[in-house]
């Protein structure tokens, strides 16, 4: 024999996982995302002295890790415009990682 199965009202009913107490808040996120583009200009103007001293010392040829470089500003440019639009944990550390990342590419090239 099988049992039937309960009624809906006999179920308990699903809760809500509990917050948790040492995420960061929205605002601070989004301030987090506005410190990122001060950090984002400083990068910038690092990898564009990086770039000039490889084209005056250097071949004079940018290469594809200066460009690679300059993509990854872009992109940072990005992931913190979606940070102050959606604030999520995810996009200001890849924007931070992002910015960080472009002087150490020009800095190989």
């Amino acid at each position: 024999m099988t049992t039937p199965t309960p009624p809906a009202a006999d179920l308990p009913a699903p809760t809500d996982p509990a917050p948790d107490p040492t995420a960061p808040s929205t605002r601070a996120l989004r301030v987090l995302a506005l410190c990122g583009f001060l950090l984002l200009a400083g990068c910038l103007v690092l990898t564009a002295v990086l770039g000039l001293v490889d084209a005056v010392e250097g071949d004079g040829v940018g290469g594809g890790f200066l460009t690679a470089g300059l993509w990854s500003l872009a992109l940072a440019a990005a992931a913190g415009t979606a940070a102050l639009a959606v604030p999520r944990r995810a996009l200001v550390a890849a924007q931070y990682a992002l910015a960080f990342a472009a002087p150490v590419l020009a800095a190989l090239d």
